[in-house]
């Protein structure tokens, strides 16, 4: 039986999106993250984390620096009773053409194969049109965007100004 899967961009929708966030007294959760999370994984769902991490390929931090907020941020969560099953990061800057780095799908796809998860149930969550492209490459069934100002998109299922606007829907639509 495949698993159903929520999908999620980091900067921007786990924390509030700052220039190259790696530091943990600079990560701060956005508001309602954890309540749609838990809304997911009462639901069954492996939870994901999906991100590009172009200041590693950059020299701006490095992986280590990474590896500790990203230990830091799956602890906080688990205080919360949210467990991720599993963070994908892309380092490479985006000047290097590799198949990682969203509007790639790469991450995306190795969790599908490693979990087999059902992707027309599945989720995805971002708050840049090319972790939409991402999710649209791997077929995922359900796209949120979160978007301050709305710009021409197509093919997204749902468009919402923060992460905080998703609880007031979401129990509608699962």
């Amino acid at each position: 039986m495949k698993s159903k899967a929520l999908f999620l961009d980091r900067d921007g929708v786990i924390n509030i999106e700052k220039n190259y966030t790696y530091k943990i007294d600079e990560f701060e959760f956005c508001n309602g993250i954890f309540e749609v999370i838990k809304f997911f994984q009462n639901r069954g769902f492996l939870i994901f984390v999906i991100t590009n991490q172009a200041g590693i390929g950059r020299g701006l931090f490095k992986l280590k620096e990474f590896k500790i907020l990203t230990n830091w941020m799956l602890n906080r969560l688990k205080q919360k009773n949210i467990i991720i099953t599993k963070v994908y990061h892309c380092p490479h800057s985006p000047q290097i053409k590799c198949q990682c780095r969203k509007p790639n799908n790469k991450m995306i796809e190795d969790a599908i194969s490693f979990y087999n998860i059902d992707r027309k149930n599945s989720w995805m969550i971002g708050d840049k049109i090319s972790d939409m492209k991402a999710s649209k490459k791997s077929n995922i069934g359900n796209s949120i965007l979160i978007m301050e100002r709305k710009t021409d998109v197509q093919n997204i299922n749902f468009i919402v100004k923060n992460v905080f606007d998703i609880n007031k829907f979401l129990p509608h639509f699962l």
